[in-house]
């Protein structure tokens, strides 16, 4: 057991005991309450049966530009990979030695491809992006995977009806 630690925890509760911090009667007495628009403003989940969608549509035609200007650079020409992870392709791939996890191969709802692309890319830029450079990105990447054909348009309603392969 390594116990290097237990000198810096032993410490830290002694100066602890001697700050200010008090412990009011339903916990610590630290920060404030967050505000109802700005814990609405972080609450952006989406659920695999896509409640929690925002308005907005796009297609893959529409995708294809968004990702050329913000996603080429670290994915690579038509998502097959470059500085980060490959995108396309990996079919029937896990259940093998080397298993190549894609948004065709390895995720299971479209509206998590949303909930990830809106909550983590670009990644220098998280949140950036509108509803509709989420969608139409998201609809680049399915038909990228043969999911979706082409001018089909994804929205809240017909996202969480997409069939995905996994």
């Amino acid at each position: 057991m390594c116990t290097a630690k237990l000198p810096v925890l032993v410490g830290v509760s002694f100066l602890m005991l001697g700050s200010k911090w008090t412990l009011a009667q339903d916990g610590p007495n630290l920060g404030v309450p967050a505000a109802p628009e700005e814990v609405a403003a972080w609450d952006i989940s989406i659920s695999p049966d896509g409640d929690g969608l925002p308005g907005g549509s796009g297609t893959a035609a529409e995708g294809k530009g968004v990702y050329t200007a913000k996603c080429l650079a670290c994915h690579g020409q038509g998502g097959q990979g470059f500085l980060n992870d490959k995108l396309v392709g990996g079919h029937g791939t896990l259940g093998g030695t080397a298993p190549v996890k894609t948004v065709g191969s390895y995720w299971p709802y479209a509206t998590t491809i949303f909930d990830y692309i809106r909550r983590a890319m670009p990644y220098l830029q998280p949140q950036t992006l509108s509803s509709e450079e989420v969608y139409a990105l998201t609809a680049y990447l399915l038909f990228l995977n043969g999911i979706i054909i082409e001018d089909e348009v994804m929205n809240a309603q017909t996202l969480p009806r997409v069939n995905m392969p996994n």
